[in-house]
């Protein structure tokens, strides 16, 4: 039985990939975890993808009990789907809209790592495998999965690569395949060989795990409550699972940690009056932060260096949008490593109305709280109640010590 989460925790859950990833190991997997299948077909119904039929049965390899996700497919016509049409699919769906997101980016990376093996643009990548209904069945199901089990964080370790070839829709291809290891290289995640002579990462696999984990590596510390098996379809000699642990990690007392990607660019021929319009744009489409730092450039020109830290899904957003917004030709991507305290929210009455505080709880006995009142509130009881702005903050402050007995 997965339990509630708590308030002061986040919902984890590992990609343990001793085995390998694919789409229907995640999808097994995840409802191996206690995902009842009946929720995941309720909420799949709202894509407009006739011709199939999700079920999963009990299976055991080596002793170990674990799930297959089986997608059976109707006799129908094969379908070329290409990147526009599988988001035009996902777009015109009734599903919520976290699970579009995911969903469709899950694609978007695919289609971008086919079209730099391939040598041509993302849109005309032919979808072959990963285009027909049972990979979009697996990619949007697997989505809609962590949707339903609220899923807070997702971590995942090296992968594992077979060697030797597999029969694809270009003919043979070597082993690990050309678009999984795109997949690696765009993410910078780590891959560790195998002796095995079949393919463990397939490309829906790797693009699942690519877009949508937080950070790669060993397990981090964290309460494990349940704990899923999706099976493989190869039987290898020994348990062919996928594993994923789902567990609780706490956060209120604790550093938190996560992977951002780190976007900038130097422009040095804009008119100063776009910054404002490019800063807001920005944080619309999903900025974690946005910064602009004076820098000389070659010739001694005074330019702006336009910073922006972005979660690993909004980058393609992002640079799409800088590209559109800006004169810059290039950018420079890096990927780094964001530990934060953890930060909380509460409110203090005043007689001319509520402020809330933003404030980070003590790591240590003995540390004390930062905290500081939102701008917004302390505004807005400014220009209503004509007291100075700096008073309003003062009595806010007041408060916030008083209630939490902070020095």
């Amino acid at each position: 039985m997965i339990k509630k989460r708590a308030d002061t925790a986040e919902k984890v859950l590992y990609f343990d990939c001793y085995s390998g990833i694919s789409g229907d190991m995640a999808l097994g997997a995840l409802l191996d975890l206690g995902l009842e299948i009946d929720r995941l077909r309720e909420m799949l119904a709202g894509l407009a993808l006739p011709g199939y039929h999700l079920e999963a049965e009990k299976v055991s390899q080596g002793g170990l009990s674990g799930t297959r996700a089986i997608v059976r497919l109707d006799d129908l016509p094969s379908i070329v789907r290409h990147l526009p049409d599988i988001l035009r699919l996902i777009d015109q769906s009734d599903l919520p809209g976290p699970v579009c997101e995911k969903s469709s980016a899950i694609f978007e990376s695919l289609a971008e790592a086919e079209a730099t093996v391939h040598g041509i643009p993302a849109d005309r990548v032919h979808f072959h495998e990963v285009g027909a209904v049972d990979a979009i069945v697996d990619i949007v199901g697997t989505s809609a999965a962590l949707f339903l089990l609220e899923i807070d964080r997702i971590y995942c370790s090296p992968l594992p690569a077979g060697r030797g070839e597999v029969e694809a829709a270009h003919g043979r291809l070597p082993l690990p395949a050309p678009a999984p290891l795109e997949l690696l290289v765009k993410r910078q995640a780590p891959i560790r060989g195998r002796d095995v002579d079949f393919e463990l990462i397939t490309p829906t696999g790797v693009a699942i795990v690519a877009t949508l984990v937080d950070s790669f590596g060993p397990i981090p510390a964290f309460n494990i409550e349940a704990i899923g098996y999706g099976a493989g379809s190869i039987d290898p000699g020994y348990p062919n699972y996928l594993r994923l642990l789902l567990g609780y990690q706490q956060i209120t007392g604790s550093l938190h940690e996560e992977e951002v990607v780190i976007i900038e660019a130097n422009i040095d021929d804009l008119n100063p009056e776009i910054f404002g319009y490019l800063m807001e744009r920005l944080f619309e489409a999903g900025a974690l932060d946005v910064c602009y730092t004076p820098v000389q450039m070659k010739k001694n020109r005074p330019a702006v260096q336009l910073t922006i830290l972005s979660s690993q899904d909004k980058v393609k957003l992002l640079q799409d949008l800088i590209f559109a917004e800006t004169s810059t030709l290039g950018l420079r991507l890096t990927t780094a490593r964001k530990i934060m305290r953890p930060r909380a929210l509460e409110t203090v009455q005043t007689e001319w109305g509520s402020i809330r505080i933003k404030y980070t709880p003590a790591l240590n006995r003995g540390n004390v709280h930062h905290f500081a009142p939102e701008y917004e509130d302390c505004h807005s009881i400014a220009q209503n109640s004509g007291l100075p702005l700096k008073e309003v903050y003062r009595i806010a402050e007041f408060l916030f010590r008083n209630k939490n007995q902070t020095n």
